[in-house]
């Protein structure tokens, strides 16, 4: 008598097991469980969506809509009181033949140029200068910085007093032997809008010094220690090695330091007002007369449209030739 000693065939109709998969665990960890944009957005607590709603609120509500409404405005006639006539494009009209905002686009474009221009060459120059290790740097760029710290207002009472007739600048001259070139700072109309444009770089320049050290910080140096290696001088490998480097930074510098000079008003406002005899006019300045001295705000509304528009037009024009050299 034989005993069949082979061992039992598997199961061939046995089922798996509720919630597994007959390829192994494996297959059942490589199945992707993410889950919608949409239930994920629900998963967020309230208080977050509150966290983001109030500050979107009053964002909306105290620069938007103004701004949105300001564009309507312009193409009113309204003293804040009674109801807004519409006059079409007669205040544009009129600011073209407005012989003090000619004055004030004069001294804007001149405030851009300036203010701008020299902002940058100081703020590079010295994020430069102090962008290396050594005992006191610290100490120099917080004391460079600290004006950026200083309300605009106060900056200008302070230059106010330093232009002073034997103030501290009159002084320092008499102490050199310079006291013919003493003047009237903030009186003379041909000195009086540059006397208050190098109170705002001096304001402005440490600002752009830490923009660019922030630039210089993220640079590679083993691309600059390259250059120097195959011969390249200092200026050199500064400006075809660091530079392009810094164009993302170079784009920020710029709209911000377009912004601030289209914007200027508390400096010029607190040193001179405008005067003497407009000399000093800005757009931001007239703009605040014709609202709330002359209680003419669709013309002001008008001359804000105005500076928007030169804005963009900075911006896009040099946004469009960095990409045109990037091409």
């Amino acid at each position: 008598m034989s005993t069949d000693t082979r061992a039992p065939a598997p199961e061939q109709g046995r089922r798996a097991r509720p919630g597994t998969s007959r390829r192994g665990p494996e297959a059942d960890r490589s199945t992707p469980r993410g889950t919608s944009l949409a239930g994920r957005l629900r998963k967020v607590p309230v208080v977050v969506w509150l966290f983001l709603a109030i500050p979107l609120a009053v964002e909306l509500a105290w620069v938007f809509w103004p701004a949105a409404n300001s564009f309507s405005l312009a193409f009113t006639s309204w003293n804040g009181i009674g109801a807004a006539e519409p006059v079409g494009f007669a205040n544009f009209a009129d600011l073209a033949a407005d012989p003090i905002f000619q004055t004030a686009l004069k001294n804007n474009v001149i405030w851009v140029v300036l203010f701008g221009g020299l902002s940058v060459l100081g703020g590079l120059s010295l994020a430069v200068a102090l962008n290396k290790p050594g005992r006191g740097v610290g100490i120099y760029r917080s004391a460079i910085y600290l004006p950026m710290v200083v309300s605009m207002a106060v900056t200008g009472l302070f230059w106010r007093v330093m232009y002073q007739p034997g103030g501290p600048i009159s002084a320092g001259l008499d102490v050199l032997g310079l006291s013919s070139l003493e003047r009237q700072w903030l009186a003379d109309p041909d000195l009086a809008l540059y006397a208050v444009l190098v109170a705002g770089i001096w304001r402005q320049v440490g600002y752009i010094m830490v923009l660019y050290l922030a630039g210089l910080k993220g640079a590679d140096a083993s691309l600059e220690e390259a250059a120097s290696v195959d011969g390249a001088s200092r200026w050199q490998t500064f400006w075809h090695v660091v530079m392009p480097q810094l164009r993302g930074v170079n784009m920020v510098v710029f709209a911000v330091t377009v912004i601030d000079s289209l914007r200027t008003f508390d400096l010029v406002w607190a040193m001179t007002r405008g005067g003497p005899f407009n000399s000093t006019q800005l757009l931001s300045t007239y703009m605040f007369e014709q609202a709330f001295t002359a209680g003419n705000l669709g013309y002001a509304s008008a001359i804000a449209v105005v500076i928007f528009l030169l804005a963009i037009g900075f911006i896009i024009t040099y946004l469009a030739r960095q990409a045109r050299e990037e091409d």
